[in-house]
């Protein structure tokens, strides 16, 4: 049996962000500290938090006056900032850089005159917080088949943006659909994808015709985890998007020679240590390759940690 191991895997540094965002507002402030939906799309990292005192609600409204939330790394519309202020909250906003530029793109291209379509997934946490901050409506498109159903005439200015965790190949034809249909159409010049997202997905395109199997570690709600589960198979690949070890079937094994294993870039690495520990456990004669296609070194500052009035 042998294991390739995709690098890079695991948490990026918008997720480290928001992670250790959360941790150290327990540590400063003591618990409750409230977030607004997943900080990240991972059922354990969330499960971890929630253990030391992190209460998850849905919105600003089920937050206590004078508490804190903090806003998950997906971003927020502006009409979240302006109930959480309305309702008296302390603020802290863990939104990955990498979506505050696009929201900032949004709001250039606003400005400007320009009408934006948004290429995303609909009902994606990040999605909504950039569609939320336009006062103008942002046109939201998945596929190719939707840039065809826009009623657009050519001569207006049309300008584009896109969530950060979506597939490399299918973003880049949806790309192509919008420049063929509206040539004028300006977007960002080095693109919306996330640096960690692409990597992610190259490491595993790296390793994928070597494999009889693939895992990837992350949760089903995960955007960035799905797509690369989905290299897999459109390779041909069984392909398992599973959150931990004790999700794995012996079945799937059977007569399996090379396992390909990566992770979503909000899956914490101890999961992947763990898997790779199991495999060991049912098979003793395992070889395990590290397959690197780029190292990272990005890192992004801490935000603004509020100073809380404690009531007396």
């Amino acid at each position: 049996m042998k294991i390739l191991l995709a690098s890079p895997r695991g948490f990026c540094a918008g997720v480290k962000r928001a992670v250790e965002t959360v941790t150290v507002a327990l540590e400063k402030y003591g618990s409750p500290v409230y977030v607004r939906h997943e900080i990240v799309h991972n059922k354990n990292v969330v499960h971890d938090l929630k253990k030391r005192g992190a209460v998850f609600v849905k919105e600003v409204s089920e937050v206590p006056v004078g508490s804190l939330v903090i806003f998950s790394a997906h971003g927020v519309g502006k009409n979240v900032y302006e109930e959480a202020k309305k309702r008296g909250v302390y603020m802290l906003d863990a939104t990955c850089p990498l979506v505050s530029k696009v929201h900032v793109m949004s709001k250039r291209h606003e400005r400007q005159g320009f009408k934006i379509i948004l290429i995303g997934h609909k009902g994606h946490p990040e999605v909504e917080g950039t569609m939320g901050q336009s006062e103008q409506p942002i046109h939201l498109v998945e596929t190719k088949e939707d840039v065809e159903k826009l009623s657009f005439d050519t001569h207006e200015k049309l300008a584009y943006i896109t969530q950060t965790t979506l597939s490399l190949d299918e973003t880049k034809e949806v790309i192509e659909a919008l420049k063929k249909r509206y040539p004028s159409i300006v977007g960002p010049k080095n693109g919306d994808l996330c640096y960690a997202t692409t990597n992610r997905q190259e490491a595993v395109k790296n390793i994928i015709d070597e494999c009889d199997l693939l895992f990837i570690i992350g949760s089903k709600n995960s955007s960035n985890s799905n797509r690369l589960m989905e290299i897999g198979k459109q390779r041909g690949i069984p392909s398992h998007l599973i959150d931990s070890k004790e999700e794995v079937q012996e079945a799937w094994l059977k007569e399996i020679n090379t396992i390909g294993i990566s992770s979503g870039a909000s899956a914490p690495e101890h999961l992947v240590e763990e898997l790779v520990e199991h495999i060991k456990q049912l098979y003793p004669h395992v070889i395990i390759e590290e397959c690197s296609v780029k190292d990272e070194d990005v890192a992004f500052f801490a935000p603004i940690f509020p100073e809380i009035k404690k009531e007396n």
